[in-house]
Protein backbone atom coordinates (compact mmCIF):
# COMPACT_ATOMS: atom_id res chain seq x y z
CA UNK A 1 0.00 0.00 0.00
CA UNK A 2 1.60 3.36 -0.78
CA UNK A 3 1.48 5.92 1.96
CA UNK A 4 -1.29 8.84 1.93
CA UNK A 5 1.22 12.06 0.31
CA UNK A 6 -1.96 14.41 2.08
CA UNK A 7 -3.73 15.14 4.98
CA UNK A 8 -6.70 13.50 6.07
CA UNK A 9 -9.46 15.96 5.33
CA UNK A 10 -12.80 16.80 7.89
CA UNK A 11 -15.69 15.89 5.12
CA UNK A 12 -16.45 12.44 6.99
CA UNK A 13 -15.63 10.82 9.57
CA UNK A 14 -15.71 7.07 7.98
CA UNK A 15 -12.80 7.31 5.46
CA UNK A 16 -10.35 6.34 7.80
CA UNK A 17 -12.35 3.66 9.76
CA UNK A 18 -13.06 2.29 5.75
CA UNK A 19 -9.17 2.26 5.16
CA UNK A 20 -8.66 0.23 7.86
CA UNK A 21 -11.43 -2.24 7.71
CA UNK A 22 -10.37 -2.88 4.14
CA UNK A 23 -6.76 -3.30 4.76
CA UNK A 24 -7.57 -5.89 7.33
CA UNK A 25 -9.75 -8.03 4.54
CA UNK A 26 -6.52 -7.85 2.64
CA UNK A 27 -8.73 -5.54 -0.20
CA UNK A 28 -7.28 -3.27 -2.34
CA UNK A 29 -9.13 -0.04 -3.56
CA UNK A 30 -10.30 -1.48 -7.23
CA UNK A 31 -11.82 -4.93 -5.48
CA UNK A 32 -14.01 -3.05 -3.01
CA UNK A 33 -14.64 -0.26 -6.09
CA UNK A 34 -16.15 -3.87 -7.85
CA UNK A 35 -18.39 -4.61 -4.68
CA UNK A 36 -19.76 -1.63 -4.57
CA UNK A 37 -20.55 -1.42 -8.25
CA UNK A 38 -22.42 -4.91 -7.95
CA UNK A 39 -24.45 -3.58 -5.19
CA UNK A 40 -25.20 -0.72 -7.74
CA UNK A 41 -22.99 2.11 -6.58
CA UNK A 42 -21.29 3.99 -9.46
CA UNK A 43 -18.44 5.29 -7.58
CA UNK A 44 -14.88 6.27 -9.33
CA UNK A 45 -11.31 5.65 -7.70
CA UNK A 46 -10.72 8.98 -7.48
CA UNK A 47 -13.87 9.50 -5.37
CA UNK A 48 -13.32 6.33 -3.12
CA UNK A 49 -10.07 7.74 -2.71
CA UNK A 50 -10.90 11.27 -1.83
CA UNK A 51 -13.71 8.91 0.73
CA UNK A 52 -11.11 7.10 2.21
CA UNK A 53 -8.86 10.50 2.62
CA UNK A 54 -11.97 12.22 4.55
CA UNK A 55 -11.96 15.06 1.81
CA UNK A 56 -15.52 13.73 0.50
CA UNK A 57 -18.57 13.27 1.94
CA UNK A 58 -20.00 9.57 2.33
CA UNK A 59 -23.70 9.14 1.72
CA UNK A 60 -26.37 7.44 3.42
CA UNK A 61 -26.38 4.83 1.11
CA UNK A 62 -22.62 4.29 0.10
CA UNK A 63 -22.32 4.02 4.36
CA UNK A 64 -25.06 1.14 4.56
CA UNK A 65 -23.14 -0.80 1.27
CA UNK A 66 -19.51 -0.03 3.16
CA UNK A 67 -20.58 -1.70 6.01
CA UNK A 68 -22.25 -4.34 4.54
CA UNK A 69 -19.15 -5.23 2.32
CA UNK A 70 -16.54 -4.89 5.17
CA UNK A 71 -18.23 -7.11 7.63
CA UNK A 72 -18.47 -4.08 9.74
CA UNK A 73 -21.31 -1.77 11.80
CA UNK A 74 -22.58 1.36 10.61
CA UNK A 75 -21.89 2.34 13.89
CA UNK A 76 -18.30 0.86 13.79
CA UNK A 77 -17.68 2.80 10.71
CA UNK A 78 -18.70 5.92 12.57
CA UNK A 79 -16.70 5.70 15.43
CA UNK A 80 -19.42 4.72 17.87
CA UNK A 81 -17.72 1.20 19.24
Amino acid sequence: MKPRKLQLGNKNIVGARVTLARIQKDMKQKDLLAKLQLMGIEISTPALSLLEGQKRPVSDIELKALSEILSVSVDWLLGKE
